[in-house]
């Protein structure tokens, strides 16, 4: 299996704050990530911080 995960941090990096954007994407999501099963198929889109959708995570089989 594979854990995938895909962000869009747009055309300037959220104005140069791309290391505390992902860093709260990364904290956010990852705590979230209790609530599946983790098995080929799972998905979810993932938000900034402006509840913008930015990208997705996903479990696939390879």
């Amino acid at each position: 299996m594979k854990f995938v995960l895909e962000v869009d941090m747009g055309e300037n990096g959220w104005d140069g704050n791309a290391a505390e954007e992902l860093g709260r994407i990364l904290r956010y999501w990852g705590g979230n990530l209790k609530h599946y099963e983790l098995k080929p198929g799972d998905e979810s889109a993932v938000y900034d911080s402006a509840y913008r959708e930015v990208g997705r995570w996903a479990v696939t089989a390879e």
